[in-house]
């Protein structure tokens, strides 16, 4: 990037009372306490190795039983036979989804339910073999709680979570799950847990792997992605755009941006060595602004989606309008290569034009400069939308077009306060691809997450975060606004 320089001018221990049990009644209340206290509301609850092995056995009875009599729990749900092959909980059940598909608009043959709700700012989540769903939840900004991770447990097959645990304070964004391995990526840290014996949650501290990363200015969140004996961790950039004052108007960028030797990329880590710190580790990609997005395709290769620059018109008046500001940069994914350039600060990407150098590196929306250097995105994806997580599909319970293709969740964009219809954003889109080309235009597979309030994000009723899949190929999306996560089962035409 020499041309771009030339510029113009420990503390945890889950203990009784370290651990947050919530369990709910027939009637879908929640009820802090014991589990003899849900029990005598009408909830059961099943835990240890042994009632972990009956989970499939109560999960049939269950879905049976409300195929038989239609009142298993209150009204509101619908059972729909999947036919054989196309479950919705298992080869031949029927799926238990909500009438109304708990209000998202899905394609034909699938459908939603609220798997859990009232769960706070969920953030990315992951699922365990037996259908232990995870999920992340940072510290409040004003500090009055410290999040930590959600355990959710569906005992009796109803398709909702009755037995909820809190554990691992302070939370975090990113979560991973690699056999009985639970990493947790905390604003400054990674964590790992251990869990065994069927237990839902962890009965021993955590181990710090990393500690001391940087968690200041713009972006503070972090994911992880685990492969093997190597971690994968985003590190967002602490600026808009590495200006002097930044988002300031017309300051000018630091050239060279000193971000880049310690964030706006992707590092990688071993699992196998305890407190280690960022020069530890190994930059495996720069120039990527904020990468929340990061997933593993069935191949083994990492994946991104970064969420672009801001401000063009703010800070650069002369030289953008506020149209441009709304269409400009997109949100790329990309392909994360070892060595690879994606360009920040000193670029961004125009949909029509390619790569153009930054106005804060000289560029004036037309001038290229060293930016025809910069590593080539796979897909542009509308601007401002904030792809915050992705899964590739490798389920069966899908039909066969979507496996191997990659789920993103948009957290929506701030522009078009009062838009209806199709939205900017807040929605979950499928990206189809053949390896690991993607091919094809995106389609829009979940919206309605937002609702009907105005303005926009501020009085959205959702937005969408995390997207994982389950041990039974259905699609689980969390969201940070009503702190809710779905579970989508396709069911046939």
């Amino acid at each position: 990037m020499a041309r771009l320089r030339q510029r113009r001018g420990r503390g945890y221990r889950p203990n009784q009372a370290g651990i947050q049990r919530f369990f709910y009644n027939a009637e879908g209340t929640r009820i802090a306490g014991s589990e003899q206290a849900a029990r005598t509301t009408g909830t059961r609850v099943l835990e240890g190795a042994m009632k972990a092995m009956t989970r499939n056995l109560v999960l049939a009875c269950g879905l049976l039983t409300w195929g038989c009599d239609g009142e298993h729990g209150g009204g509101g749900v619908m059972p729909i036979d999947g036919g054989a092959g196309n479950p919705g909980g298992g080869g031949g059940k029927p799926a238990l989804c909500d009438t109304d598909n708990a209000g998202l608009t899905l394609p034909s043959g699938f459908c939603a339910r609220v798997f859990a709700t009232q769960l706070g700012k969920a953030r990315h989540l992951a699922v365990s073999k037996a259908g232990d769903v995870y999920v992340a939840v940072p510290p409040a900004a004003d500090g009055s709680n410290q999040g930590g991770i959600v355990a959710l447990r569906d005992a009796d097959g109803d398709g909702r979570a009755e037995q909820q645990e809190t554990f691992g304070a302070p939370g975090g964004n990113g979560i991973a799950l690699a056999g009985n391995e639970l990493y947790l990526a905390r604003n400054d840290s990674i964590v790992r847990f251990s869990l065994s014996g069927g237990s839902l949650v962890p009965t021993e501290e955590p181990q710090t792997l990393v500690k001391g990363l940087p968690a200041t200015g713009d972006h503070v969140a972090k994911s992880v992605v685990v492969k093997g004996d190597a971690m994968f961790v985003n590190i967002g950039s602490a600026t808009n755009s590495c200006q002097v004052a930044n988002r300031q108007l017309e300051s000018p960028g630091i050239d060279p941006c000193p971000e880049l030797e310690v964030r706006a990329g992707i590092w990688k880590f071993t699992t196998h060595d305890l407190d280690q710190r960022l020069e530890d580790g190994i930059r495996f990609a720069k120039g990527a602004r904020n990468s929340n997005a990061l997933a593993l395709n069935a191949r083994g290769h990492l994946f991104a989606v970064q969420n672009g620059r801001d401000q063009l018109y703010e800070n650069w008046p002369e030289l953008y309008s506020a149209e441009d500001d709304q269409r400009l940069p997109t949100e790329d994914l990309i392909r994360v290569k070892r060595g690879a350039d994606y360009g920040w600060p000193y670029c961004y990407h125009d949909p029509d034009k390619g790569f153009v150098l930054a106005p804060e590196y000289g560029g004036d929306g037309t001038i290229i400069g060293g930016c025809d250097e910069v590593e080539e995105s796979l897909v542009a994806y509308p601007a401002h939308w904030a792809p915050l997580g992705m899964t590739f599909y490798r389920g069966k319970q899908f039909p066969r077009r979507y496996r191997g293709g990659a789920f993103i969740a948009f957290h929506g964009s701030r522009f078009a306060p009062d838009a209806m219809g199709e939205l900017p954003g807040y929605n979950v889109i499928f990206q189809p691809f053949r390896g690991d080309v993607a091919v094809g235009e995106r389609e829009v597979f979940a919206s309605g997450f937002a609702g009907s309030g105005r303005p926009l994000p501020e009085q959205a009723a959702h937005r969408p975060v995390g997207v994982a899949e389950g041990s039974d190929g259905s699609l689980y999306v969390s969201d940070d606004y009503g702190g809710t996560i779905w579970r989508i089962a396709y069911v046939g035409e």
